[in-house]
């Protein structure tokens, strides 16, 4: 995802445009132009802390000469009342970039504590729990490093970096072998050396795909548990294994016990809760 990082320092600019208009003109009206002071931010609810380096990069686009100094680091498991960081330097700078710090701060440490909750069930467990492109727009790359800092693992980022044949891809080709073949002569012509991962939704259509070959994964959409058994072992170990479509966290360990490797959670990202926070002036 590094050389995706301009995506982010482009939106951390839409945000402070969004926000900033022609000015802050509370602050600007109330106080001192030169003021100096400090703040802190407060841990409000237990979690996962996560978004410290965008934070770093909000205040650094709002005013360089902000000092920040740094008590917990992404990936810290917090607790209320704890304090993540002390930033000093101009007040009226401090307060145009408070609610964004926020908003970046408060929403990846939500993705982070969803992740941890999920992948903390299964952690003596083979199978690996994977993100998906559910995603907020323009935050996806954020997200996804959110996902990593709470211990999942990140599934393809886009379209761009991973050939994944679903149902519909299956469909309109007319059928897993024509979508396969055609997958794997695209990326001959195209000269792309991409995963390719295929969509089954019943154990015959499994027997096809591995008929055809020369694929990294095959996904396993909407199976039970007790299908999905069925299938790696079909499979064998023979490629890749991924589960998807329906699984909660009460029935995730029920799904890894099966071995399967991965098992996609979109509710890791698309169905969090902020984690609660809040910066506030202190006198030093």
């Amino acid at each position: 995802m590094e050389n995706l990082e301009y995506l982010v320092d482009d939106l951390i600019k839409i945000a402070i445009a969004e926000d900033l208009g022609d000015g802050d003109h509370t602050s600007l009206s109330t106080i001192p132009a030169d003021e100096q002071g400090a703040a802190q931010l407060i841990i409000k609810q237990d979690g996962i802390l996560a978004g410290i380096w965008v934070a770093l990069k909000v205040f650094n686009a709002v005013d360089p000469d902000l000092k920040v100094e740094l008590f917990l680091k992404d990936g810290a498991q917090v607790k209320k009342g704890d304090i993540a960081f002390k930033v000093r330097g101009k007040v009226i700078s401090i307060l145009q970039a408070e609610r964004l710090v926020l908003n970046f701060m408060q929403r990846l440490s939500g993705v982070a504590t969803q992740t941890h909750i999920y992948a903390s069930k299964i952690a003596d467990l083979h199978t690996k729990v994977l993100d998906t492109r559910k995603t907020t727009p323009g935050m996806r790359l954020l997200e996804k490093q959110a996902v990593k800092i709470g211990g999942g693992v990140n599934h393809r980022i886009g379209l761009f970096d991973m050939i994944l044949i679903k149902d519909n891809h299956v469909d309109f080709a007319g059928g897993i072998e024509n979508a396969i073949r055609a997958a794997q002569n695209y990326c001959k012509a195209k000269g792309k050396n991409l995963d390719i991962e295929i969509e089954t939704r019943n154990l015959d259509e499994i027997r096809q795909a591995m008929a055809v070959g020369g694929i990294r994964r095959i996904m396993l959409d909407n199976f039970d548990v007790e299908q999905t058994r069925k299938a790696v072992e079909l499979i064998g170990g023979k490629y890749e294994t991924e589960s998807s479509g329906g699984i909660t966290l009460d029935t995730l360990r029920d799904y890894a016990m099966t071995g399967v490797d991965y098992i996609s959670v979109g509710a890791l990202t698309h169905q969090i809760k902020s984690l609660d926070m809040s910066l506030k002036a202190i006198e030093e």
